[in-house]
C-alpha cells in the first residue's frame, strides 16, 4: 500500500503489543480492489498498490472502513465519492469482501460463507505479505472520537443499506411515468424570470429508501402544545424542552447515548465526508449547549459533552472554522451560550469548574474571547502577550 495518509505520524509499536495484535487482531481480506483506489480504516487512508489484499492486526472493536474508486489514468484518473462501512470486529475475526467492478463497491457476501472464510483462514500465512498492518498510531485518536458509539448504536444510526456515502442517492418524490402526470408539472421550455421560479421548476427529490442516515429527529417546535406566548419565548431561549423530547424519544434508557450519536455524526463528516453528518452535529450541539434547565439536571451528560468536544475540536484544522463554521459564527456563539449557562446558578460545581477549564483551553487554542459582548456575533481574536505562543 502506498501511503496517502491523513496522519504522517509514525509510532514504534511495542513488540508485545505487535505480537498480541498479530495473534488476536482481526483481519480484513479485501480482494480485487483496483490499484490506485483510495482505501482507509478509521483515521488513516492509503492509495492501493498492486500487492494489496487487505488489512491485518486490527484491534477488536468498532472500526470505519472507507474507500473511493478511481478511474484509470487513461480515463482521467478521477477519484469517485467516498463510501464507508462501520464494522464491529471481534478477536481473530476474518471479514472477507470482493471488489465488484460494476458497482465500484466492496461485496461482503462472501463473509457469510463459512466454507470460504475457513479456506481464507487456512491460507492466512500465505496471504500475510499482501496484508497491510493496522495503522496503530491512529488508534488512540480513533478511540477518543468513538468511545461512546456501541455496536448497536452504529447499527441503528447507519443507513439500512449498511453503506455511508459521501453523496446523496436521491430520486424524484413524484415518479412522472405517464404523459398526463408530466402535464401538471411546471414547464421548462421558457426562460425563468427569477431564481425562485427556477428552483420551483426543479423536481423535488428525496433520498432513495434505505440510503439515509437514521439520526434522531430534532423537533421543529421547541415548545409544548398549547404553550402560552411567554412559554414559547422561554422555550426559544432555553431549549431544554426540545432536548428532553429528543432524549425521551430516542435515548430514554441511556441518555448519555446522545453523546454517541454526536460522535457518530462527527465521524461521518470528518472521515466519511458526509455533509449531512456535519449538519446533524451542529443541530445536536446547539440543542445541548442552549438547554439551561437540562444542564442543571443532567450533570453527567454535560461532563461527557465537554470530553467529547475536547477530542473533536482537537481534530479540526485551525482554518476550518473560518472556511465553514464562522460564515454564521455557529460554533463561537453556541459555545458562548454554553459557557454562560454553565456559570449560572444551580449548576453542579464540578461541571462549572470543568467548563471553565474547557473555556480557557479553547481561548488559548483558537484565540477566541467567549466573554465578549453577547450581541456581537463576530468571533473575537485575543491578542496574546509578546512571547506567549499557542499550542
Amino acid at each position: 500500500m502506498a501511503s496517502s495518509s491523513s496522519s504522517n505520524n509514525s509510532v514504534h509499536m511495542d513488540p508485545d503489543v505487535a505480537r498480541r495484535l498479530f495473534e488476536e487482531g482481526a483481519t480484513l481480506v479485501l480482494l480485487g480492489v483496483p490499484q490506485g483506489a483510495e482505501l482507509g480504516i478509521d483515521c488513516k487512508s492509503w492509495q492501493v498498490g498492486p500487492r494489496f489484499r487487505g488489512v491485518k492486526m486490527i484491534p477488536p472493536g468498532l472500526h470505519f472502513l472507507h474507500y473511493c474508486s478511481v478511474n484509470p489514468p487513461s480515463c482521467g484518473g478521477e477519484v469517485g465519492p467516498k463510501t464507508g462501512v462501520f464494522l464491529t470486529l471481534k478477536p481473530k475475526d476474518i471479514i472477507l469482501a470482493n471488489w465488484d467492478p460494476k458497482e465500484e463497491d466492496l461485496d461482503f457476501s462472501a463473509s457469510k460463507n463459512e466454507e470460504e472464510v475457513s479456506r481464507i483462514r487456512a491460507t492466512l500465512r500465505e496471504l500475510d505479505p499482501f496484508l497491510g498492518p493496522y495503522p496503530y498510531e491512529v488508534m488512540r485518536k480513533w478511540v477518543s472520537l468513538t468511545d461512546r458509539i456501541s455496536e448497536e448504536m452504529a447499527s441503528n444510526l447507519q443507513p439500512l443499506s449498511g453503506r455511508i456515502c459521501a453523496y446523496s442517492d436521491v430520486i424524484p418524490e413524484v415518479q412522472l411515468r405517464h404523459t398526463k402526470d408530466r402535464a401538471d408539472q411546471p414547464r421548462n421550455d421558457t426562460a425563468c424570470q427569477s431564481m425562485r421560479e427556477g428552483l420551483d421548476r426543479l423536481p423535488r427529490m428525496k433520498p432513495r429508501e434505505g440510503t439515509e442516515l437514521r439520526f434522531s429527529v430534532i423537533p421543529e417546535k421547541t415548545y409544548p402544545p398549547g404553550a402560552t406566548p411567554a412559554e414559547i419565548t422561554q422555550c426559544s431561549l432555553d431549549l431544554s424542552y426540545a432536548l428532553e423530547t429528543v432524549l425521551e424519544k430516542n435515548h430514554e434508557q441511556q441518555p448519555l447515548n446522545l453523546l454517541g450519536e454526536l460522535q457518530f455524526a462527527f465521524v461521518c463528516f470528518l472521515v466519511g465526508d458526509v455533509y449531512e453528518g456535519f449538519e446533524h452535529w451542529k443541530q445536536l450541539l446547539a440543542l445541548l449547549c442552549r438547554s439551561e434547565d437540562t444542564m442543571r439536571k443532567r450533570k453527567e451528560l454535560y461532563l461527557g459533552l465537554i470530553a467529547v468536544l475536547y477530542h473533536q475540536l482537537g481534530e479540526i484544522p485551525p482554518d476550518f472554522f473560518v472556511d465553514i463554521v464562522s460564515q454564521s459564527n455557529f460554533l463561537t456563539s453556541t459555545l458562548q451560550d454554553f459557557f454562560q449557562f454553565a456559570s449560572g446558578p444551580g449548576v453542579d460545581g464540578t461541571l462549572r469548574k470543568r467548563a471553565e477549564k474547557f473555556k480557557a483551553h479553547l481561548t488559548k487554542k483558537f484565540r477566541w474571547d467567549f466573554d465578549a459582548d453577547l450581541e456581537d456575533c463576530a468571533p473575537v481574536v485575543v491578542e496574546l502577550p509578546e512571547g506567549v505562543t499557542v499550542d
